[in-house]
């Protein structure tokens, strides 16, 4: 604080520093003004130096080059695209022209891929031309042999610094403008499509058939729309490139036109402008994801086949195909009626398949991040198959009767075809969402073919699952094998009761996980509400009197108290209580796997669900054991979750771009490898600890947490 007594030699000191500043902006304008016409002072360093070349001199009304010509000092300097990715900054050029000139886009060379910490860069390395095509005006005429003059903007980096360079430019004549015209990517005369889908950006790039792709990659030139450093998948489709590329989640996701490189892999490349349209869907993939193509038919149809017979040991459903099994070797059963039987319940089955594998590639045809088992991830479904569950199981345990879905008593009717046809739906219904080890490459591949091939697979699935219950119908021989109808029956019936209860009880756990305790409160009183009924149902049929009235009256209420509350303490991720594991793992998000990959650490990426009945076996059996986690541990591993109980669009988008449908999916990315490696859907504490120990030993010539040899160039591959 300035005292009083002060004041006036302060303000004496201030007049004078005002003076003395004065005095030195009159002296250093004019050189300033000296400076600005000579360029850069001596001595300046340019980290990449340019220069303006002109070609010719300008014609009026005749498209005129200019070209930059960037040179770095060093190996280690690059400059940047239009688009710099995830880092860096493009060039910003003002040429002093006049007005009636028009300067068109820059046109670049095909950049490289530069991945540095995870975040990706489109980048120049050694020197470079970018054409500035020009259309000048009438006063063009007069303009003869002048220099065009100007100032440029850009940026200069290693892998460890950038520094900002600003260039005066006056234009010299000549250059090998030739050569320069033959560098840039050429732009494709047809137009591209785009569309969005989701979370994705879908291109269809007109391309022959001919030209060779050793390792494609599209560069888009709009800045915030892509997601730069995650995979793209490349299809083949005729004359046409199909390409999918995750959108950037912070980015603005919309697009007039979509503009960029599709490079070849080998230096060369084309320019593409793309306009919203149509995107076929299907095609020969020719990139992505492990680079692996897309498997032989022949494969496809057997995984579902295999894949849909497994889901017949599932608790949900042996139970069922057991029962009705053994109905049809009851005493008195007709070859005709074991045939009609065991179509209607296959043509249930299918049907329900179909159904979903139809629903599914509807809603993700409209927009919508789904997968297999996407009904499993909707409250009120699940709150459904939880009173279909109970219901089932109630009939199992002997308290009522149900003779449409043919779980009835040993003796009584069955229901014939129509109720075999009910439980094929039935059995289709709740078996299908978990995936087991033979489906996933054929549910991954029907979710990129054109739709009938797709919705063939999802018959072939149905199939499968019924092909057991066919061959009993059809096979007489494998029916007189089966133990005959009596007393033990009942005992049987009850047996199987009780993995359909443990099932109600997972749909219990899953309905509160889902939707908060309270929610999955609500719906346990539902639940009771309507066992009592059927407790009620099934005193009366013992005795011969009509049932049903006294169950509807008994469950209404708890069906209209359910009606009102479960909506109102419905509470999205209310129950999501953190995951319970033995490791300290990170939630999957795809800047969280960029960040574990980039600092050079192995990652365990695995995706589940609570729902999934492999999912859990797998983490009980081999992911949470405490030596794969001493030796995780010893390596450094990160472990990372991503959670699809509830619907998370990422995560979707990410197991497509894996080829995947659903879960489980395991991905090992060892340190400094361009890609993940895909493990078994079916795991072992082993394999994981051998992977573990393998990235261990090559860590060893890398401090863990930096970047080893050979991350930067898994980039630029």
């Amino acid at each position: 604080m300035v005292r009083a007594r002060n004041f006036p030699i302060a303000w004496c000191g201030f007049a004078a520093w005002l003076l003395a500043l004065a005095a030195s902006l009159a002296l250093a304008l004019p050189a300033a003004a000296q400076e600005e016409s000579r360029g850069p002072a001596p001595g300046a360093v340019q980290n990449i130096a340019v220069t303006l070349h002109a070609d010719g001199t300008p014609v009026p009304g005749r498209e005129w080059l200019l070209a930059l010509r960037f040179v770095p000092r060093g190996p280690e300097w690059h400059g940047y695209w239009s688009n710099p990715g995830d880092a860096g900054a493009g060039m910003v050029l003002k040429l002093d022209l006049p007005p009636d000139w028009k300067v068109g886009a820059a046109r670049y060379p095909v950049p490289r891929r530069l991945l540095i910490a995870g975040l990706m860069n489109h980048v120049y390395e050694g020197p470079y031309t970018v054409l500035v095509p020009v259309v000048p005006g009438p006063s063009a005429a007069g303009w003869g042999a002048r220099a065009v003059t100007g100032t440029l903007d850009y940026l200069a980096c290693t892998d460890e610094i950038c520094v900002p360079q600003t260039a005066r430019l006056r234009s010299v004549a000549g250059g090998d403008f030739l050569r320069w015209r033959s560098e840039v990517a050429p732009m494709l005369d047809a137009p591209g499509r785009f569309a969005f889908a989701g979370e994705m950006l879908r291109l269809a790039i007109p391309l022959p058939a001919g030209v060779a792709l050793p390792d494609p990659h599209v560069f888009i030139a709009n800045e915030r729309l892509v997601a730069h450093a995650a995979a793209q998948t490349l299809r083949r489709a005729g004359d046409m490139l199909i390409a999918e590329i995750p959108l950037d989640r912070y980015g603005t996701g919309k697009a007039g036109e979509v503009r960029g490189i599709l490079a070849f892999g080998d230096g060369g490349g084309v320019a593409f402008a793309a306009a919203p349209g149509a995107v076929p869907r299907g095609g020969t993939l020719v990139a992505g994801p492990e680079g692996a193509a897309m498997p032989p038919w022949w494969s496809l149809i057997l995984g579902a086949l295999l894949g849909g017979m497994l889901l017949n040991i599932m608790p949900c459903v042996f139970p069922i195909l057991s029962l009705k099994a053994l109905s049809l070797a009851r005493a008195g059963e007709s070859e005709a009626q074991a045939r009609a039987e065991a179509l209607a319940y296959t043509a249930g089955v299918v049907l329900a398949c179909l159904g979903l594998g139809a629903l599914l590639l509807a809603l993700r045809a409209a927009g919508q991040q789904v997968g297999w088992a996407f009904q499993l991830q909707e409250p009120g479904v699940v709150v459904a198959l939880l009173v279909l569950a109970s219901v089932i199981t109630a009939n199992l345990a002997g308290l009522f009767d149900l003779p449409a879905l043919s779980l009835n008593r040993p003796g009584q009717p069955t229901g014939g075809a129509a109720g075999a046809f009910a439980t094929g739906l039935l059995a289709a219904f709740i078996a299908t969402p978990c995936t087991g080890p033979f489906m996933a490459a054929a549910l991954g591949a029907a979710l990129l073919l054109p739709a009938p091939a797709a919705l063939l697979l999802f018959a072939c699935l149905g199939l499968g699952l019924a092909l057991p219950f066919v061959l009993i119908g059809f096979v007489p021989a494998l029916r007189r094998r089966l133990p005959r109808p009596g007393p033990w029956m009942e005992r049987f019936r009850r047996i199987m009761a009780i993995p359909m209860g443990l099932t109600a009880l997972a749909l219990l756990w899953l309905t509160a996980r889902l939707g908060g305790k309270p929610f999955g409160l609500i719906a346990l009183v539902l639940v009771l509400g309507v066992v009592l009924g059927l407790m009620a149902t099934g005193r009366l049929q013992r005795r011969g009197k009509l049932a049903w009235p006294a169950f509807g009256l008994i469950a209404a209420p708890f069906v209209v108290f359910a009606a009102i509350g479960l909506p109102s303490v419905y509470a999205p991720g209310g129950g999501g209580a953190a995951r319970e594991s033995l490791h300290q793992t990170v939630p999957f998000s795809p800047e969280a796997l960029a960040r574990a990959r980039g600092e050079g650490r192995p990652v365990f990426l695995y995706f589940t669900a609570d729902w999934c009945v492999t999912c859990k076996v797998n983490e009980a059996a081999a992911i949470e054991r405490a030596q794969v986690r001493a030796a995780f541990a010893e390596a450094g591993v990160v472990v990372m979750v991503g959670d699809w109980t509830r619907r998370d669009a990422a995560i979707t988008a990410f197991l497509t771009q894996q080829g995947a449908a659903g879960v489980p999916l395991y991905l090992w990315y060892a340190p400094g490898a361009a890609a993940g490696t895909q493990l078994p859907q079916v795991l072992t504490p082993d394999l994981l600890i051998a992977r573990a120990k393998a990235a261990a030993a090559t860590s060893t010539a890398a401090p863990r947490g930096t970047a080893p040899p050979g991350q930067r160039a898994a980039g630029s591959d």
